[in-house]
């Protein structure tokens, strides 16, 4: 167990914030397999203060698993500080601030990672947000944005003066995006220099992974990202492996096929047929990724119209294995 400010973190392994991807459904799913908090996608501070639907429906997070953060983007200290009030007010126990995001349309409004080059501006957002709500404040970086760089020892120090509770550090570059290796000896670094938590992130894959990240970096949590999508049973590997030394064998087909179709219906129940079908494609792909058979089913997955044209394409994949 972790603690986090004042919110208490069942074991070491979270579950990472990714655009696209970890919505309502896929964190309910997530949590299911036993991670010890989810985080929502990133969520506009300006989509907040006016209100937009879509924004509203990526920032709910009624009757889910606690504890869980959401974390917002933004450039502008006030704004960022009235959406956290927002969230908070939506059950929001910690909220994230994302000054990692390196997608350019991210980046060029100043936001994200390219809070990483301005770090009197970052200072003043943790500042106006830590001020703003009585939830514990986190913020979520990399590296820096060069190849490199080590930006990410100087803003978390400032992050720790300003009030923040934790950081997570995702130990690659902005120019990196998500290719190379991320560079875990640097979480180890900020781990030394940093006296609130340290979250690691990057290029865990395995429960394996997982463990070697603690152990290498001595960090207080590791964030799983990338591999959890299509495979959020690597949660319970992990879960096992790092919190009570045991291995468990992977999920067998028919498990991952009843875990695809949970999480349709999942979606299903929160966005309606015509758009969860639509969002849930590159899921199921995943769902079976790296298996025989995989690419051949994948067309009739990418071009399934209804709930029941999904789970016949699975079905008869799964009938193969």
């Amino acid at each position: 167990m972790i603690n986090i400010g004042s919110v208490a973190i069942s074991n070491r392994v979270i579950a990472a914030p990714m655009a696209g991807i970890t919505d309502k459904a896929n964190r309910i799913i997530a949590c299911s397999f036993g991670c010890g908090m989810t985080c929502s996608e990133m969520i506009s501070d300006m989509g907040l203060i006016y209100g937009q639907k879509k924004t509203q429906q990526i920032a709910d997070i009624s009757g889910e698993n606690k504890p869980i953060a959401v974390q917002i983007f933004g450039s502008d200290p006030e704004k960022m500080a009235e959406g956290a009030l927002i969230v908070e007010k939506m059950g929001a126990d910690i909220i994230d601030i994302n000054m990692g995001c390196p997608t350019p349309k991210i980046v060029k409004n100043g936001e994200g990672c390219a809070l990483m080059l301005d770090l009197h501006r970052s200072r003043d957002i943790v500042r106006s947000i830590v001020k703003a709500v009585k939830v514990p404040v986190t913020v979520k970086m990399r590296r820096g944005w060069e190849d490199g760089t080590t930006t990410c020892l100087e803003l978390a120090g400032i992050a720790e003066q300003e009030g923040a509770k934790a950081v997570t550090l995702h130990a690659r570059s902005r120019m990196q995006f998500y290719s190379g290796q991320a560079d875990w000896a640097l979480i180890k670094e900020l781990k030394q220099h940093t006296a609130i938590p340290v979250i690691g992130n990057g290029d865990i894959w395995t429960a394996d992974d997982a463990v070697r990240m603690l152990e290498e970096t001595g960090c207080d949590a590791v964030m799983i990202g990338r591999a959890a999508m299509g495979n959020p049973f690597i949660f319970r590997e992990a879960v096992e492996l790092v919190e009570n030394g045991k291995r468990i064998p992977p999920p067998s087909m028919e498990e991952r096929i009843q875990i695809a179709v949970k999480h349709l219906d999942l979606a299903c129940s929160f966005k309606g047929e015509t758009v969860a079908v639509r969002e849930m494609r590159k899921h199921f792909s995943w769902y079976i990724k790296g298996r025989s058979g995989a690419a051949k089913i994948r067309l009739q997955i990418n071009t399934a119209q209804s709930r029941e044209e999904l789970i016949q394409a699975l079905a008869s994949f799964g009938a193969r294995h």
